[in-house]
């Protein structure tokens, strides 16, 4: 049960004050709510950290207000001038003074009762804004705040700046979060005293207090003290929730598989080329893991190319070895068929017999397949998220691959797992996105990793270079001539703005420019065709019945056509590396020298100027992922909006990496020294958890 103390924290935010439904629904829209939370509640307020201060600590007197520059002016209230009836744009003007001088509050289409309630004639009011000075006269167009002399305290003189949304003001936010600030109790101390005293840092509830009601304006930097511990926090809580989930899934029992070699002879055999170092190397831990009487959950990393499927089949061609079945689940249908070509010649040399199932199979087909599997005669089974599904059942599931993890989250692997009976099924995740340490560590914490850095041998090197979009002309014409010597080329439009609309329009623009000078042969492909659209345009492309295939950037992940040896990116500028690494290892799969044009529109910002440059120097994936980490910041690298992955919302700060670093040496020690936390630390730490919403962790305590 989440600690009473937090109690007031996860009450929805319309029990504090001034915040209706109204307000409720605008609020949606500017915080940053966590995966699974609908509505917002006080502690996302807590979390909605501010991007800047406005300091009204000024308080000169009228006469020495500089024009321009915000201030605090204490002002007593001569007379009012109302615009004429039916005439908006006259301003409503107030004139006031202090024994200096004389100030002329402006405010346009305003109501007058409003305008005179707030400010009765003859009587002192604070006002702080903007002093402008228009001829001969002082103004304050539109003061920020007014408010009378004793509530002078109500005046925010340092004012945080949030990040709002149309229709929210400044005004609601600022007052929302202060009473939310108020809410936060004294809670037990989680952080180690000597850890705390080294960094000099508050504790929880005064840095709440610190970056949200500021002393000074440093306080609101990520570099303040008070964010840096909050940061910390947060990032100790993702450390310890991580360690958690392993420690438990290693407690429980896995089942040893072990294999006889028998079926993965035969797909050494069948192989066109000999397995690398790396692949070797990372079957070696397979076979390990899998043999262990605890549950195996390894992540195989590889770049483009570097043979995972392969690796990813021998690891299955273990279970079925010991007389289990195995199952390869990916995130779109496309890459499930890619991996069902790739697999299936290898499988039938080896006598394995594989099976597809995605949404697309239904009726009887689906029937059959489902009874197969029940009874045993499916070896391996690929498939979509259809393998979630309860009707699917599997005689014996031992072995579990998840391809491009970060498309699903923690519960949909457990799902799988779970199908594998009694002592669950021993998991392979992989992914092809190079992901750099700092991130392996926040992300996939929970598992054991293994790499492969090498590329297959006859996998030729891909010519890279960055061209101004000037010479588009010139690039079609070399197009042209690698045409004629059956080429075929991919080119890709990007997103434009952040509609799909306009990325559409893009495709669809390019689409038409290319058919005008190559004619039929150029096919168009994006994420607005039906499923059976798209698939029918691959198909065309990989046997080669179209030569240019223009699409949105659906072709990232997973699509195969050997054939394809230039890559044309248009406005590289506006990908991320990462995302011009995956798109670049579409091609260079074949026999032909590979080709990979990135266009750019100029002036080139000095980050996207690094990007390519980036990218013309290494094809290391690895290598890539570091430069994307240092560019771009941990929450942007992996796409962390649209895959589910933790979004961190307070840990984006200077210094992350080594913050990160430390907190998983410190979530390391505090499992070693108290496992089921039952310390005084470690039930602060519980509250931690809860703090962070890492509810997953401590159910997992009590289940245990």
């Amino acid at each position: 049960m989440r600690p009473n103390d937090l109690t007031p924290l996860f009450a929805p935010v319309e029990t504090l004050k001034g915040i209706g439904p109204r307000l409720a629904v605008l609020m949606k829209k500017a915080l940053r709510l966590p995966p699974g939370v609908r509505e917002p509640r006080v502690l996302d307020l807590l979390w909605h950290m501010p991007t800047g201060v406005v300091d009204r600590r000024a308080e000169p007197s009228v006469a020495d207000a500089v024009p321009g520059a915000i201030v605090t002016l204490k002002v007593r209230v001569l007379k009012h001038k109302v615009p004429p009836r039916g005439n908006s744009k006259v301003p409503y003007r107030v004139t006031t003074e202090d024994d200096t001088g004389r100030l002329e509050l402006v405010f346009f289409r305003a109501e007058p009762s409003f305008v005179e309630r707030q400010l009765p004639v003859g009587e002192i009011r604070y006002v702080s804004g903007r002093a402008e000075r228009y001829g001969d006269t002082l103004q304050m167009p539109h003061p920020d705040y007014i408010v009378p002399e004793d509530r002078r305290a109500d005046l925010p003189l340092l004012e945080p700046v949030y990040p709002l949304t149309a229709g929210l003001t400044a005004k609601v936010v600022l007052k929302a979060v202060r009473q939310a600030v108020d809410r936060v109790p004294e809670l037990a101390e989680w952080q180690d005293a000597a850890w705390l005293k080294q960094r000099a840092w508050p504790s929880f509830a005064d840095s709440v207090r610190g970056v949200h009601v500021p002393g000074d304006a440093g306080d609101v930097s990520p570099s303040s003290i008070y964010w840096q511990r909050l940061a910390y926090d947060e990032l100790l809580a993702n450390q310890l929730a991580l360690g958690i989930v392993r420690q438990s899934f290693k407690a429980q029992r896995g089942r040893p598989v072990r294999g006889d070699g028998r079926f993965r002879e035969k797909i050494v055999a069948a192989l066109p080329f000999a397995l690398t170092n790396s692949q070797k190397a990372a079957l070696g831990d397979i076979a390990g893991d899998m043999s262990a009487p605890h549950r195996m959950l390894r992540l195989l990393q590889g770049d483009v190319g570097s043979g995972k499927t392969v690796v990813a089949l021998m690891a299955m061609a273990i279970a079925v070895e010991a007389g289990a079945q195995a199952a390869l689940m990916a995130p779109t249908e496309v890459l499930a068929r890619q991996h069902l070509e790739t697999i299936a010649p290898l499988a039938e040399s080896a006598g394995l017999r594989v099976g597809l199932l995605t949404g697309r199979e239904k009726g009887r087909p689906r029937e059959h397949l489902l009874e197969a599997l029940k009874h045993g005669e499916i070896d391996i089974l690929i498939g979509t998220h259809a393998l979630f599904q309860d009707d699917v059942v599997f005689r014996d599931l031992a072995f579990a691959v998840i391809d491009e993890q970060h498309r699903f989250g923690v519960h949909q692997r457990l799902a799988l797992q779970m199908k594998g009976g009694e002592g669950g099924a021993n998991m392979l995740v992989m992914t092809a996105t190079p992901i750099p340490r700092t991130l392996l560590m926040t992300h996939y914490g929970d598992l054991d990793v293994s790499k492969l850095t090498e590329k297959p041998a006859g996998r030729k090197p891909i010519v890279t270079r960055a061209v101004p979009t000037e010479a588009m002309e010139r690039l079609i014409e070399r197009i042209r001539i690698q045409l004629q010597e059956g080429a075929q080329v991919y080119w890709v439009c990007p997103l434009i703005e952040s509609s799909d609309v306009s990325e559409l329009a893009a495709a669809e623009e390019r689409h038409a420019h290319l058919r005008q000078i190559f004619g039929e042969g150029v096919g168009l492909l994006h994420g607005g065709m039906a499923s059976s659209e798209k698939d029918a345009t691959m198909a065309a492309f990989a046997r080669n019945e179209l030569q240019i295939l223009v699409a949105t950037t659906v072709i990232e992940v997973g699509v195969n056509v050997p054939n394809a040896n230039i890559m044309v990116i248009e406005h590289a500028e506006r990908f991320g590396l990462a995302q011009l690494h995956q798109l670049r290892g579409r091609v260079g799969r074949g026999s032909r020298e590979s080709f990979c044009m990135l266009l750019y529109a100029q002036p080139l910002g000095e980050t996207a100027k690094q990007r390519l440059e980036m990218m013309e120097a290494t094809e290391d994936g690895f290598l890539i992922a570091e430069k994307d980490l240092e560019l771009r910041g941990g929450g942007e690298v992996l796409g962390a909006r649209q895959s589910g992955l933790p979004e961190f919302r307070v840990a984006d700060v200077p210094g992350f990496t080594t913050l990160l670093a430390t907190a998983r040496d410190d979530a390391r020690l505090i499992l070693e020294r108290d496992p089921a936390l039952t310390t005084a630390r470690g039930r602060a730490l519980r509250t931690l958890l809860y703090l962070f919403e890492c509810d997953e962790a401590v159910r997992l305590f009590r289940a245990a």
